[in-house]
């Protein structure tokens, strides 16, 4: 099911390679021998995400680096969505992902494939990525290219399936400024096809025959959409240990959704074993051209969306995190470890799409506007060896 809650379990899942990546990514060198487990929890808007992840990462001969992961999300759903329209519900997604790295000279060729399956859905992904280093390994140049192929089911419907195709292709180049600052610029290009939209939402339209003034009807999307982000990044290293990091980033697709997302934090090490660090983001977006909280009458137009997530809102969040490194003169087979600890707390605010549960007897369209807080929980320990 393509909703709030399989993009929450996507960004969620998306943490879990994120923080598993090699400590330096400007240089051709082969991910570190480590394993890595993760509990996350997300809470907010009536949903609840939480579940375990672990990863594992071996090299071989210095050339081949091979990873992979098991990760589960375990859903549980009440959202203004599901209140509105539906029943709330429960149930699990479970991902599966392995990976292959390939080290020539200054050359690094990485090969990875995962599968994800819940009870409406199955999703497929394939990619493949190539980085060089140039000019004394100060300039990193990647690409990457990947291809998903999904399979879309509905509860208590034998005979509805529809399939959705999506390739990505991305660019990327870092460069080393000075000894203290790196910044890093990369670019992407999304294209999907086929049954794009959730087959349990419904969009609402003025129906004065109707009890509460509105009636509801399937939501349709476009086959097709293209999207484009660009962003830029940079890091820099003060003299005590600690960093600075920032970055933006612009998206644009063919459905008429802009967004701008700013991100800013700060990490600082302590003479002991702990590092904090601390983060603040703000991400705003556009309307689709298609999306509307309330349309004059049924079938409006070709295309109707009612998903507050292609809607015009505004997020932010602050992070805060710790982490504590143990065993680090080594332990047995570990050479050393750490257990790292985060908290988001997120803020959404929605500037058209509005609270209807609860709104009897409100005339339709002066219901108040849907805002919404959510706190995410990680804790993971990872282990060189």
């Amino acid at each position: 099911m393509k909703d709030f809650v399989e993009k929450w379990a996507q960004c969620l899942a998306l943490l879990v390679g994120l923080w598993a990546l090699p400590q330096s990514t400007y240089a051709a060198v082969l991910p570190e021998d480590r394993a890595d487990l993760l509990y996350h929890r997300y809470e907010g808007g009536g949903v609840k995400i939480d579940g375990p992840s672990l990863l594992v990462r071996k090299k071989f001969a210095e050339k081949y680096s091979v990873s992979a992961n098991y990760y589960v999300d375990m859903v549980s759903s009440a959202s203004i969505d599901v209140l509105t329209t539906a029943s709330p519900y429960k149930e699990e997604r479970k991902q599966e992902s392995l990976g292959v790295t390939y080290l020539r000279g200054k050359s690094t060729y990485s090969l990875d494939y995962s599968n994800s399956k819940e009870n409406d859905y199955t999703a497929n992904t394939a990619s493949f990525g190539l980085s060089q280093d140039l000019f004394g390994d100060l300039t990193t140049l990647s690409l990457g290219f990947s291809r998903g192929w999904d399979e879309v089911s509905k509860r208590g419907d034998a005979v509805f399936a529809e399939k959705t195709d999506r390739r990505s292709y991305r660019a990327g180049l870092s460069q080393i400024i000075t000894k203290s600052l790196i910044m890093s610029a990369g670019l992407e290009v999304i294209t999907d096809e086929g049954f794009l939209n959730n087959p349990y939402r419904s969009v609402r339209y003025i129906d004065l025959a109707s009890g509460n003034g509105f009636s509801y009807q399937a939501e349709l999307y476009p086959r097709t959409r293209t999207s484009s982000a660009a962003s830029l990044d940079a890091r820099y290293y003060l003299p005590y240990r600690a960093a600075l990091h920032g970055g933006v980033r612009y998206f644009t697709d063919t459905w008429g959704i802009t967004s701008e997302t700013g991100e800013i934090g700060y990490i600082h090490p302590t003479k002991g074993a702990w590092t904090f660090e601390t983060s603040v983001r703000y991400y705003g977006q556009t309307k689709a051209d298609f999306y509307s909280d309330l349309f004059p009458r049924r079938t409006f137009q070709n295309f109707l969306a009612r998903d507050k997530e292609l809607s015009t809102f505004t997020s932010g969040s602050l992070r805060l995190g710790a982490s504590y490194d143990f065993a680090r003169s080594g332990w047995r087979w570990v050479k050393k470890g750490s257990v790292n600890f985060y908290y988001d707390r997120m803020e959404f605010d929605y500037d058209d799409f509005r609270n209807i549960y609860n709104q009897s007897g409100t005339p339709p369209g002066t219901e108040p506007l849907y805002s919404f807080g959510a706190n995410v929980f990680q804790i993971f320990m990872s282990v060189w060896f």
